[in-house]
């Protein structure tokens, strides 16, 4: 269903299921990792108990490219440590939610009310939430201009806000990069989930003693991608998630052939016999880090190549962004991707691995105008979905 729905091809599709399955399982545990702490006070005779509790009710409002992990990730801590949750999902995606609601709504230790979905559009049913006095929290992902938005009506009425927003991620491949590494690396982060995760690595930045070399296996793995229907198990990208969404792409691909880049393959809507909106996915060359291309988050199938000659003019590069959620670099130096974990200004960073992918267990988070707000996923999502509750008791007459 959620294939079909969203797009990503079928081994895609039931990854995410088993993922948010994992969520469900990992906060499970948690509930029962809800020790708190206690101190002896400066004053004689009294003791201090610390603990954390519900923050109270909290609107969840997800995306449509991850409908079903990114859902999970966010309600499954915010029902394990004692929330009551409402949630919004992207009216692109309607199915997959009221599937996961249904699959919810199973589990009959769950009181009624304290799990909720609400469909419709954001300007009204999410505005809706995010003003709301008996919302609490609002946890959100999707655009930056949104969660901008978000941050303000929440901020406004001293709601507690947590937003993961936009991306402009960039992959490095240094000049003694394992190649099989770094095309493999550059393809399933670039062109995974058809472009449209967050954690997309959509700036190849690339030392120029390998740049040709790299540029050919990159433009002939990306030519080799099949395209096509998301339940063909040999699909490796499916279809664009809407017809708004492809018409945004081509317009970037446009806006690549105007700054100056040379469309090295790629690029054009594809005409197949499943019903679909195809995109053959683009590899651009010759772009430079200030052309819009490589400064607006596309959410499309599209890398853009950028040539650098050195580490440090990689690692400038990587950082020239507003954004900051994922970063990565291919290297066999450890001095170098030591250096790079160290210096990359994002919230997660990659060594030898794509910038798309992530685990369940450890937070989750950017800089910039990426995120807003406390980390999600792990231990780390404790921070928002309680507050800290600090008691003084002193003892009274033993008498």
């Amino acid at each position: 269903m959620l294939s079909r729905e969203e797009g990503k091809p079928l081994v895609e599709g039931r990854g995410e299921v088993y993922r948010a399955g994992q969520f469900f399982t990992y906060y499970a545990a948690e509930v029962l990792r809800q020790i708190g702490e206690n101190a002896d006070s400066v004053r004689a005779g009294v003791e201090i108990d610390i603990r954390r509790e519900p923050v109270g009710v909290v609107a969840v409002i997800s995306p449509w490219n991850f409908p079903t992990a990114t859902a999970a990730w966010k309600i499954a801590p915010a029902l394990a440590f004692g929330n009551a949750v409402v949630w919004k999902p992207a009216n692109l995606v309607p199915a997959s939610a009221v599937a996961l609601t249904e699959i919810i709504s199973r589990q009959s230790a769950l009181p009624s009310g304290v799990f909720s979905l609400v469909m419709g559009e954001g300007a009204s049913v999410g505005q809706t939430l995010i003003e709301h006095p008996g919302i609490d929290a609002i946890t959100f992902t999707g655009s930056t201009d949104v969660g901008r938005r978000i941050a303000g009506t929440g901020a406004a009425r001293l709601a507690r806000v947590q937003c993961e927003m936009g991306s402009k991620n960039a992959l490095a491949i240094m000049d003694d990069a394992d190649l099989d590494i770094a095309v493999a690396c550059a393809v399933g982060g670039a062109f995974g989930g058809t472009g449209q995760k967050c954690t997309a690595s959509s700036r190849l930045v690339v030392h120029g003693a390998i740049h040709d070399t790299f540029v050919e296996r990159l433009v002939a793995e990306t030519k080799a991608m099949r395209v096509g229907n998301a339940l063909d198990p040999e699909t490796q990208m499916g279809p664009v998630a809407s017809k708004t969404q492809l018409c945004q792409n081509l317009d970037y691909m446009e806006l690549a052939r105007k700054e100056g880049g040379e469309i090295l393959c790629g690029g054009m809507e594809l005409d197949l016999s499943s019903e679909g909106h195809f995109m053959a996915p683009a590899v651009v060359g010759g772009t430079s880090n200030d052309w819009r291309v490589n400064r607006e988050e596309m959410f499309a199938p599209i890398a853009c190549v950028i040539r650098v000659e050195s580490y440090e003019e990689a690692l400038a590069t990587v950082n020239d962004t507003a954004y900051g959620l994922t970063s990565g670099i291919v290297t066999r130096d450890l001095s170098r991707a030591s250096d790079f974990r160290r210096n990359a200004r994002t919230g997660c960073v990659m060594v030898n691995l794509p910038t798309a992918g992530t685990d369940y267990h450890v937070p989750f988070g950017g800089r910039g105008q990426s995120s807003y707000g406390p980390r999600e996923q792990g231990q780390y999502a404790r921070d928002f979905f309680t507050v800290v509750k600090t008691s003084y008791v002193r003892a009274g007459d033993a008498r």
